[in-house]
């Protein structure tokens, strides 16, 4: 029997606590039960786990698999700004009003990169805001054996309640601080000297796509990755034109495998959601940093008092 359920006496309906797991049988004995309760009480479950641990569940489930949403989190959550909009919202979304929803969703696991990880910690924490007042329950696990412990303490700062590993019992997590950890990860990006660099402004935003385009070209991008870094460039620069002063600077170089795209300008980003919520099929405008993180593999973001600085990175 699941012991994820929503705390006595209390008037939030989402759910969302992190599971502390020491092996594949403490995975699933807490993973697969909250499935199965879903599942018999009429609730749309998804599942969004790293590939090997997908496997665990889909066979621990057996013939019920087929009533469950089943997803790749390194595929369909690489980049982590896509995951609320795109797996999580994407899910949720499209179900019928006023039922519950639960949803596994491991969107840190070991290999996870030290360039990927704050915007993994700041996704977990902006699920709180994302979801604040839906009837959605989250689960989130964490591999102690194999996770760093700084990893372990940010998620008791971005889940509201934990299950510790060894046992089943859902308890308040002291250390719950969201708003702090996106703050805390909100961390200044280092220069990167010997990019090469493009002052645009309303007269050459043509231009400037076309100087990330030729230098992705040049770098090893081609196809849909290419047209994934043409449409970043157009969707950032604009934004910088448009809310930003009218004016930016684009920086473009390799790194690691990827080529690294970044717009850096004048304005300051209030809303930490923008772009990981999805738009309203009416609502005109509001889709540039959204549509940046569907495409890209990664996207990191510092605002401040000097400006804003998006990076995003492109696999070759």
């Amino acid at each position: 029997m699941s012991t994820v359920t929503e705390p006595a006496g209390s008037a939030e309906p989402f759910i969302h606590p992190a599971l502390f797991y020491r092996d594949e049988q403490e995975y699933l004995d807490t993973t697969v039960p909250f499935v199965r309760e879903g599942l018999a009480a009429g609730e749309p479950v998804a599942v969004a786990v790293p590939g090997d641990n997908l496997r665990l569940v889909r066979d621990a489930l057996g013939e019920q698999a087929g009533e469950v949403r089943l997803l790749d989190m390194r595929e369909a959550g690489r980049n982590p700004g896509r995951i609320i909009p795109g797996v999580l919202r994407a899910f949720a979304d499209a179900q019928p009003p006023g039922r519950r929803v639960r949803i596994i969703g491991e969107p840190v696991w070991a290999g996870r990169s030290d360039t990927e990880y704050p915007a993994c910690v700041q996704h977990e924490a902006l699920i709180n805001a994302a979801f604040r007042g839906r009837t959605v329950t989250i689960l989130c696990p964490y591999d102690v054996r194999r996770l760093p412990g700084h990893v372990l303490t940010d998620a008791h700062a971005t889940h509201p309640t934990v299950i510790p590993s060894g046992t089943r019992h859902e308890r308040d997590s002291a250390a719950y601080a969201p708003d702090d950890v996106v703050a805390r990860y909100n961390r200044p990006l280092p220069v990167v000297p010997d990019a090469l660099t493009f002052p645009f402004d309303s007269e050459t935003l043509t231009r400037a796509r076309h100087v990330a385009t030729g230098e992705g070209a040049r770098l090893g991008l081609t196809g849909v990755k290419l047209e994934d870094l043409a449409i970043a460039t157009a969707e950032l620069t604009t934004n910088s034109v448009v809310h930003a002063g009218g004016s930016g600077t684009l920086r473009v170089w390799p790194e690691d495998g990827y080529v690294v795209c970044e717009v850096r300008d004048k304005g300051r980003l209030a809303d930490p959601l923008a772009g990981r919520r999805p738009v309203p099929r009416d609502q005109r405008g509001g889709r540039g940093l959204l549509l940046v993180n569907l495409v890209a593999d990664l996207v990191r973001l510092h605002t401040g008092a000097d400006g804003t600085t998006v990076r995003c990175w492109f696999a070759r």
